[in-house]
Formats: C-alpha cells, sequence, structure tokens
C-alpha cells in the first residue's frame, strides 16, 4: 500500500468508479402514522475495484472493521432519513474484505427512520409505497457511479418479514440520478408495497360501530310512551359512539387534509344513530299534536252540542211566553203622543235613509302574495300532517335497516375495488 491516498478516490481508465449495492433487510420495526416514518434494520452491501489494493494470491483478505479509517470508501448516505445510527456492540458492526483482483467488500449494520409520505385517504384499506433512498453525499455522476448488483433481487429479507399490520405486497429497484444545484449525483432507490391488515380494525371499530346502530333500531320497537326508555337508549348511542369516534383518531396524525374511509364509516353510524334519537322526537311530538287535535275535535263537538241545547231552551222559552200573553185580559190602547212629545228624525237632505260609509280600497297585490304564501306553506305543512304517530316507527323498522344496508354496499364498494 505504498504511496495509497485515502483521500483520493480510485481511477478506473479515467473513468468514474462503479460502486455496486445491494440490501438485506433485517426488520421493520416501526411504521408510524402519525409521524409518518418507518424504522428498519438494514445490512448494507458496497463493492468497487480499487487497483492499488491489488495483491497475490487467491483468497480474499478480512480485515477488522476499524482499518476502514486507513482506506477510501464511497460517501453513501440515506435520503430523507431522520435519524441513523451504526450498531456498535460489541464492536461497530463493519466488514471489510479484499480480493486479490482489487475488489473491496464493505457492509455495514444499520438502524434508520426514515420518512414515508403516506396517503391516508382510504385507511384502514390503503396502500402505502414507501421508499429507501440512497446517494452520494460528494461525488458526482463524472466520479461514482451506482447500480445495483442482481437488479430486483439485489434486496433480500422482505418475504420472511412478519408486520404487525401490514403485508408486503410487492418491492423493485430503480436507479436514477439527483438533480441538485451542485451537479447530477447518483441514486439508487428501493421501492416496497405495503397493505395494511384491516383484521384488526374490523373487530376494533367497525364491528361495534355497527352493533351501536342496531342497537339504537330497538328504540323502534319500544312504546312511544315509554321516554324513559327510549331516551336512555338514543342518549347511550350517541355518547359510546362519540366515544368510539375519539380513540379511532388518537392513532392517526391530525391533519386536517385527510378524510379517512374510517372517519367517513362512523360519521355514517353517528348519523342513523343520531337519525334514530330524531326520530323519536318527532313520533313523539306529532303524538302529542295528534292528542291535542283529538282534544280540540272534542271541544267543538261540545261546543255545537251546547249551542243546539241552547237553541231548544230558547225555543221552549218562547212558546210558553207566547201561551202567557194569549191568557191575559187586553190592555187599554196607549194613547196618542202629544204634539209637544212629537219629534221629528233629521232627514238627509234628500229626503232618504243616510248612506252608508264607502267600503276600504282592496289590498294591494304584496298583501295578496303574501296570503298566498302563507297558504301554500299551511297547505304543505298538511301534507306533512300524520295521521297515526304510530306509523312513524312502524317505518322506521323498514327504512333504517335498508338505508343502512345500502350505504355499506356503497361504501365498501368504493373503497375496496375504486
Amino acid at each position: 500500500m505504498k504511496g495509497y491516498n485515502k483521500y483520493l478516490r480510485p481511477f478506473f481508465d479515467n473513468g468514474p468508479v462503479t460502486v455496486g449495492m445491494s440490501l438485506d433487510i433485517a426488520s421493520i420495526d416501526t411504521i408510524s402514522e402519525i409521524n409518518m416514518d418507518y424504522t428498519a434494520t438494514i445490512f448494507l452491501r458496497q463493492r468497487w475495484t480499487d487497483e492499488r489494493l491489488v495483491f497475490e494470491g487467491n483468497k480474499s483478505l478480512s480485515l477488522d472493521g476499524r482499518l476502514v479509517e486507513l482506506l477510501w470508501v464511497p460517501d453513501t448516505f440515506i435520503v430523507d432519513s431522520k435519524k441513523s445510527f451504526l450498531h456498535d456492540i460489541t464492536v461497530e458492526n463493519r466488514l471489510i474484505r479484499i480480493f486479490p483482483n482489487g475488489t473491496v467488500l464493505y457492509a455495514l449494520r444499520i438502524t434508520t427512520t426514515v420518512a414515508c409520505n403516506m396517503d391516508l385517504t382510504k385507511y384502514p384499506m390503503d396502500k402505502q409505497t414507501c421508499t429507501l433512498q440512497l446517494e452520494s453525499w460528494g461525488y458526482n455522476i463524472n466520479d461514482v457511479m451506482f447500480y445495483w448488483t442482481r437488479g430486483n433481487e439485489s434486496v433480500s429479507g422482505l418475504d420472511s418479514l412478519q408486520l404487525a399490520q401490514y403485508t408486503v405486497e410487492d418491492h423493485y429497484t430503480s436507479v436514477s440520478e439527483a438533480i441538485y444545484e451542485t451537479g447530477h449525483y447518483p441514486k439508487l432507490v428501493f421501492h416496497f408495497e405495503l397493505k395494511r391488515s384491516i383484521l384488526y380494525f374490523i373487530l376494533e371499530t367497525y364491528v361495534p360501530s355497527s352493533l351501536l346502530v342496531v342497537l339504537s333500531w330497538v328504540s323502534f320497537w319500544i312504546s312511544l310512551s315509554s321516554v324513559p326508555a327510549r331516551i336512555c337508549i338514543g342518549v347511550t348511542t350517541v355518547l359510546t359512539m362519540t366515544t368510539l369516534m375519539m380513540g379511532a383518531r388518537t392513532s392517526l396524525p391530525n391533519a386536517n387534509c385527510f378524510i379517512k374511509a374510517i372517519d367517513v364509516y362512523l360519521g355514517i353510524c353517528f348519523s342513523f344513530i343520531f337519525g334514530a334519537l330524531i326520530e323519536y322526537a318527532v313520533a313523539h311530538f306529532c303524538t302529542l299534536t295528534h292528542s291535542d287535535a283529538h282534544m280540540l275535535m272534542y271541544g267543538h263537538h261540545m261546543h255545537d252540542f251546547d249551542d243546539e241545547m241552547n237553541g231548544i231552551v230558547t225555543t221552549i222559552s218562547a212558546h210558553s211566553s207566547r201561551a202567557k200573553r194569549r191568557k191575559e185580559p187586553a190592555a187599554t190602547p196607549p194613547s196618542a203622543p202629544s204634539s209637544t212629545e212629537l219629534t221629528v228624525r233629521p232627514s238627509s237632505p234628500s229626503g232618504s235613509e243616510p248612506k252608508p260609509e264607502a267600503s276600504p280600497p282592496e289590498p294591494t297585490h304584496w298583501c295578496i302574495t303574501v296570503l298566498a304564501t302563507i297558504r301554500k306553506i299551511l297547505r304543505a305543512i298538511y301534507c306533512c300532517h300524520v295521521e297515526n304517530p304510530h306509523h312513524i316507527d312502524n317505518y322506521s323498522r323498514v327504512t333504517f335497516p335498508l338505508s343502512f344496508v345500502m350505504v355499506n354496499l356503497l361504501y365498501w364498494t368504493y373503497y375496496l375495488y375504486f
């Protein structure tokens, strides 16, 4: 190694150094929707050829990892890494292996937390595509070129991973360039697609919320007169649904830009539960109105009956008074009025009766319009009048379940297939 300078990159026919890379995913520890990142432990292996390290022999030479400080190594870094560290128990987990032709194998064990932009609009029926990007920090494409050693097979370990909420559906690699103001830099990208397991959310959220909706329908089979029972069921289901909605949001980012699928379903369930409570309020109000109408009709009948009885009594009294007058002797005729007592009523100049006052002017056009509008409103209210309030519960027993089933079909069809 006489004349070896670790600060100078290897020169191969005056061209860039080609660095081949491969990954072994040891574990994916956490995938956080709140922070939108994932934490993984990986084995990063890099290969390149340095003609200054050629030696005679047919066996590779494994060196202590601390000798890395004496060799030139690529300045590879992980893009979008929030924090990373190199394992150092019991020693730094590095591997240096030099082959007789000057090929260097450099391996590292790294745990890194990498950002992953997630689209949570279909949560928890979502699929997320995360990436692991490797770039050169200081050497541009004229100095260093990156490539995957075995294409898509350069990354291993994903098939044996067991994740809590996800399954790895697909993964592939790609080669590109990172363009910055300072130049073009080599870049390798590893893509992997994660699909969330929905079974946990079905048991944790969807089934309880659906059962709460069904529980709210029990009030349709309770008598309208049982006010405490129906109010208790309605208020209890509303409060329980509110608690369930708050619990579902605690494990998700507080971002207004995401209207998630689970939020839509919880909103649907809350609307049906609240609708069942409003249904009882309407039915109870119609019951009171119906009772008042019966009492008012009964009062009208009693009033008509009283008027009829009063008319009969008046007729009988008149007939009896006429009979008494016939039996009494005829009275002396009244004397003619004297001239002094004679009074003449004033007459009009024309000698005729005084004319009645002129009728008020006809109502204006806006009055007619207002009266017509009020008439239409009253007619619409009369059309909404319920003859039997108990029919509201009968209709609700059918319309609420059918509507809930139809909404569920639309919901699951949209979020699973579109």
